[in-house]
């Protein structure tokens, strides 16, 4: 039988809580931003549906309407509300003191107002409009919502009924409904859903969203807006969308066509700037394609009288700007612009002490990409056909300096974090070479055996015989991780310096030297040796095969000697910071999380996280926090093409990449 409850009028002061009703340890529910719809909609509807209520102390308490009770006082304290008071009655339905089926009636009441699903707003929106007369501006008033959420919802009009009709009947998911809405088109949308059931029967709304990027580009996108101004100019259609932003550029091939016209342009002015020989464009730049080509590098010039004068203005401004970055309260906005200047100037220093050969001109060129949202400049490259031939030419000059160009696939350092990198992986190597006494002894003998009897070069230049420590500059060396310092100086705590007597003769220091045991002697050398280990990242094998096997064997992993921490990500841009929790490390919700967080936030997360890896985490994320580390720094890493990534990469429009 069903109950029926008196209807009774009651002022709102003489409401309150009822300790049955099924909400009533969810304080949450009540917060103001989680009524704030609400209480719009009673502001402007006044209250749709009464509150169910029960005589309890004098008071009337409210059995099941928690949430709408909690609007109605928001009301009465906001005085920008007209009509609402203590006084003011509002709607209830009575329910007797001897009812025992409270709970029941408070749970049925709120498990019955479930929030209406998308179809459903928009169906109600468009009636609003229709019938009416409602614009978006007031229903978004009238919902206590936005009105980009309000067209949101009215844009899955522009969905095929087709497909709405699919999304009803549960055919497709409505996730899957709501990717159609990325093209205005309802021909467009029909032709791609009828395209991709036949294929296959469950849709996914990655699928139909790749599908629907090969029918045009929204306006909003990268390239959209960059080409939108000369495609409209050239008559290029546009099919609207409610959303502005949502509108696409449907002739994909004009788009392409004024892209590379645009990308050609940006070739052609860095091939004049730098005076090579041609310029070329391509859309997306296929490193697998592009294998063939060759690079030329830079190499080294002498500055003349004012070329100098200006290199030193501005290693006087670099101190300058290193200092102030130094702030730890400093804002990540002004942190990037800083770091920004700083590439600049070290770009503008290098140009004044390096340059091309005029042979090197003669064969290179410039090719302009689209990568990331912007031009990217591949410069240097070496047509195959005019590649040279010669035996270790390998297609091109190489650099200069030894270090190969970075990978395209990397995040690029400024040339003193590089540096700095290069000297913690000094140290580290240096910390291994001293716990692996036997294997440097041989190294040592070896290269001074090598280099007196063999003709020729030498076999390594990575390593000093000349008794003297090689010298490490580091902008923060009170900063950097101490792990293979404090290696390196438990290893000199253990040495043998019983024959090192500042008292004896040289001659007398020898005999003692020579009397130690063979092991000491192995520990000795050691030490010494790895105090000269030169400052670079991880070596070539084809030209340092000696020290590439070398740091293999006793080096396999310099998180062993090594690890990231604050000092190192506070010199990361964010951006940086995100896609290495996102990305490398498999941490996605992280990072979309921390992306409203300032960057000081970020780098002391990821400060905890390496120094002692959450227990939360999977074992997949547990172990690429565990290896992680620059892949230029690593001994044994593979290749960034070739490496397996520890999680799924985000789509491009991800919240993760939205977010860096």
């Amino acid at each position: 039988m069903t109950a029926s409850f008196k209807p009774v009028s009651v002022a709102i002061g003489d409401l309150t809580a009822h300790l049955a009703n099924v909400r009533s340890n969810s304080p949450e529910t009540y917060d103001p931003e989680n009524i704030a719809h609400l209480k719009a909609s009673i502001a402007v509807l006044g209250l749709l549906q009464p509150l169910l209520v029960q005589k309890l102390d004098g008071k009337y308490a409210v059995l099941a309407g928690g949430r709408r009770h909690a609007a109605l006082k928001e009301l009465v304290a906001d005085k920008a509300a007209k009509g609402f008071t203590a006084k003011t009655k509002v709607d209830c339905r009575l329910v007797p003191d001897d009812c025992d089926e409270t709970t029941a009636l408070s749970l049925a009441e709120n498990i019955t107002q479930a929030p209406m699903n998308a179809i459903d707003e928009f169906e109600a929106f468009a009636r609003m409009m229709e019938v009416d007369g409602q614009t978006p501006e007031t229903i978004a008033r009238t919902f206590g919502t936005t009105v980009a959420a309000v067209k949101g919802r009215l844009r899955y009009g522009l969905i095929h009924p087709d497909i709405r009709a699919a999304a009803r009947a549960k055919v497709i998911t409505l996730d899957t409904m709501k990717a159609f809405a990325e093209h205005p088109s309802q021909e467009v949308q029909r032709e791609v859903f009828e395209a991709l059931t036949k294929e296959d029967s469950y849709l996914q709304a990655y699928t139909v969203r790749q599908a629907l990027k090969s029918r045009g580009v929204q306006v909003s996108d990268d390239i959209g807006a960059l080409v939108r101004e000369d495609y409209e100019a050239r008559g290029g259609a546009i099919a609207a969308d409610l959303l502005e932003e949502h509108s696409v550029l449907e002739d994909a091939a004009l788009v392409e066509t004024i892209l590379l016209e645009k990308l050609g342009a940006a070739a052609e002015e860095a091939r004049a700037k730098l005076g090579f020989s041609w310029a070329d464009a391509v859309v997306r730049y296929d490193y697998a394609a592009m294998a063939d080509y060759g690079r030329v590098y830079p190499g080294p010039i002498e500055p003349d009288e004012a070329a100098q004068k200006h290199i030193d203005e501005i290693t006087a401004e670099l101190d300058k700007l290193q200092r102030e970055m130094e702030d730890e309260e400093l804002e990540d906005d002004a942190y990037n612009a800083l770091y920004d200047r700083v590439d600049a100037l070290e770009e503008e220093a290098r140009d004044l002490q390096e340059a091309y050969s005029a042979e090197d001109l003669a064969r290179a060129g410039v090719i302009a990409s689209w990568s990331s949202g912007q031009v990217t400049l591949h410069v240097g490259l070496v047509r195959p056909e005019d590649t040279s031939k010669e035996k270790g030419a390998c297609g091109a000059s190489s650099s200069p300096t030894g270090e190969e160009a970075p990978d395209p696939c990397e995040i690029s350092y400024p040339a003193s974090l590089a540096e700095d990198l290069k000297a913690e992986r000094a140290m580290a190597l240096g910390a291994a070479m001293a716990l692996h006494p036997e294997a440097t002894l041989d190294l040592t003998l070896f290269k001074l055996v090598s280099d007196v009897l063999c003709s020729g070069l030498s076999v390594t230049q990575a390593i000093k015989i000349d008794a003297r420590t090689e010298y490490r500059s580091h902008a923060k060396m009170d900063e950097i991780d101490a792990t293979s310092l404090e290696q390196v100086a438990a290893a000199h705590d253990a040495l043998d310096l019983s024959w090192l007597d500042d008292a004896r003769s040289p001659a007398d220091q020898f005999a003692a030297f020579r009397a130690l045991e063979a092991g000491k002697k192995a520990k000795l050398v050691a030490y010494a040796t790895a105090s000269t280990t030169q400052s670079c990242f991880a070596r070539d094998r084809q030209r340092d095969s000696l020290m590439h096997d070398f740091e293999n064997e006793i080096m396999p992993d310099i998180r062993a000697h090594w690890t990231p921490n604050a000092a190192l990500f506070n010199r990361f841009k964010k951006a940086w910071l995100l896609k290495i929790l996102g990305e490398d490390l498999g941490l996605a919700q992280e990072a979309v999380t921390l992306a409203s967080s300032s960057k000081k936030e970020i780098v002391a997360f990821c400060d905890k996280l390496f120094a002692e890896p959450f227990a939360t985490l999977t074992d997949a994320q547990r172990a690429a926090v565990a290896a992680w580390c620059p892949p230029m720094m690593q001994t044994a890493g593979v290749a960034c093409d070739e490496a397996e990534p520890t999680a799924e990469s985000p789509e491009p429009d991800s919240e993760v990449a939205q977010a860096a």
